[in-house]
């Protein structure tokens, strides 16, 4: 009788241990569902800011049509991106047209002062600012997640129930990642 109740308080440890990580993982994952939907928001923000950014350059900018053309086919691409890594991929390339625009404005000084183009930078730059913010706590949340994954014992309740590794949202365009050169001559 006594071994009986000792092995009954085993099997409900074991399967209350079991449960406890299972329902941690599903946590885990929800947290990296959650982190990528801010993610998708702000990339819809900037989405949705870029053919207003169009129009107001575009009365200003005759010669640099084919800087235009990169940023819309590249939002394009980046709004049909399926996957983390092919989001990733087309929203650094959407960046680097972005940066070819800044550098472009440069060559004219009445469209750098023209209030609509401000107001639609200004809510680019704080839009790149909370991609940037939210790509870090994606990753975040992906890290957590791929431990919990990887790590004993609770990479055996993971493989029972296919919890599959999460990608992270790394930058592809080398540009973006090289460091900046400043030059004061």
């Amino acid at each position: 009788m006594t071994f009986f109740i000792v092995f009954i308080v085993i099997v409900v440890v074991i399967g209350f241990f079991f449960v406890s990580i299972y329902n941690s993982l599903v946590g885990l994952r929800n947290r990296v569902k959650n982190a990528w939907s801010q993610i998708d928001v702000q990339l819809k923000r900037r989405h949705d800011l870029i053919p207003n950014l169009i129009e107001t350059v575009k009365g200003y900018m005759t010669h640099e049509r084919q800087v235009m053309e990169n940023i819309t086919k590249y939002r394009s691409q980046a709004m049909d991106a399926g996957t983390v890594g092919e989001k990733a991929a087309a929203e650094g390339l959407l960046s680097g047209a972005l940066g070819q625009l800044r550098v472009q404005v440069e060559n004219y000084p009445d469209l750098k002062a023209n209030q609509n183009f401000l107001a639609l930078q200004e809510e680019l730059t704080s839009t790149e600012n909370k991609i940037s913010f939210a790509r870090q706590a994606y990753n975040d949340q992906v890290l957590f997640f791929n431990n919990k994954i990887q790590m004993f014992p609770s990479n055996i309740v993971a493989g029972m129930f296919s919890f599959k590794e999460e990608e992270f949202f790394e930058i592809e365009d080398k540009t973006e990642k090289a460091v900046p050169k400043v030059s004061f001559s």
